[in-house]
């Protein structure tokens, strides 16, 4: 269990705060929420959950925010609803109908069509997503009746499983890896029972280390619940990353942005593109990545921190 700090000075929070969010806002629109109420200058999520979507919405604070990178690569897991004889322009409920059908599928039959889509697949990521082109969004261009072609992208499903089915809807766990469009998966899906299928429903429960059990309710946090339960440092956010820490002249030259070299033995023998970098006095620095060279590893900093 994350052992969490109190919140109490707002403004110089540094961190993650957990949000549940509901179904209805853009993620956009609950990290203004979030600005507000915290009366914070710098927050951000760290990955989208569309407004149909509830549940975990992890949203950086402060100098929280030059780590996002870093917490978006986690893989997720959710909790899905599917719609059989449907489909959609955005692939969920939300869209325009294009196509519906009868459902002549059983139980039996859409447990064995999720057995095409465990493991490594191949997706093709939906005109209505967030993805850009040319700066601008696809959603941009699919509002406009656009549609470019897209490059499929790899993903992975780590589990998928049909917990619940009652005609024409089914309920799915889905444990998957970064990038993976769940709305896609449900449309590959019902496209591989012949059917059609929207998303109907969809809650994420966790996202990495952190799950929607920790977080704080969006709706009670604007009515000023105390959100201490729900926010990690950034230490405690990043506490999956290693750790180096530097002596006096080289927490100082690091401190300016200079890289520092180090022996192999300060880095365990190996490059590693995100560190933790700590001061001799033990003020987080920043977060560095390490490099080969001739006489050892170089530390460079990728993010710096002011903390």
């Amino acid at each position: 269990m994350v052992n969490r700090l109190p919140v109490e000075h707002h403004a110089s929070l540094h961190g993650l705060l957990l949000v549940d969010k509901p179904v209805g806002p853009t993620s956009a629109r609950v990290v203004a929420k979030v600005k507000r109420q915290l009366r914070v200058k710098k927050a951000g999520h760290c990955g989208t959950l569309d407004p149909l979507a509830s549940g975990l919405l992890p949203i950086a604070l402060g100098e929280g925010t030059k780590a996002s990178q870093f917490l978006l690569d986690a893989d997720k897991r959710y909790e899905v609803e599917l719609t059989l004889g449907l489909t959609s322009d955005t692939l969920d409920i939300s869209g325009a109908l294009v196509d519906t059908g009868p459902v002549e599928v059983s139980e039996a039959e859409v447990r064995s069509a999720l057995d095409n889509f465990r493991g490594p697949i191949e997706q093709l990521p939906p005109m209505f997503s967030a993805l850009k082109r040319d700066g601008k969004p696809l959603y941009e261009y699919a509002r406009d009746g656009i549609v470019l072609e897209r490059s499929t992208r790899a993903v992975e499903i780590f589990h998928l499983e049909l917990v619940g089915w009652e005609t024409p809807r089914a309920q799915l766990f889905v444990h998957c890896s970064k990038g993976t469009y769940v709305r896609t998966l449900v449309h590959d899906l019902g496209q591989r029972l012949g059917c059609g299928a929207v998303m109907s429903q969809l809650r994420r429960t966790s996202c990495g280390p952190f799950s929607v059990e920790g977080a704080i309710a969006l709706d009670a946090l604007c009515a000023g619940a105390d959100p201490s339960a729900a926010f990690l440092t950034l230490e405690q956010a990043l506490a999956h990353l290693e750790e180096v820490v530097l002596g006096p002249e080289a927490s100082l030259r690091f401190a300016h942005g200079n890289p520092v070299a180090l022996t192999a033995e300060e880095t365990c023998g190996r490059a590693a593109d995100a560190l933790l970098v700590r001061g001799h006095e033990g003020r987080l620095l920043a977060i560095g990545r390490t490099v080969a060279s001739d006489d050892g590893f170089e530390l460079q900093v990728v993010r710096g921190l002011n903390l």
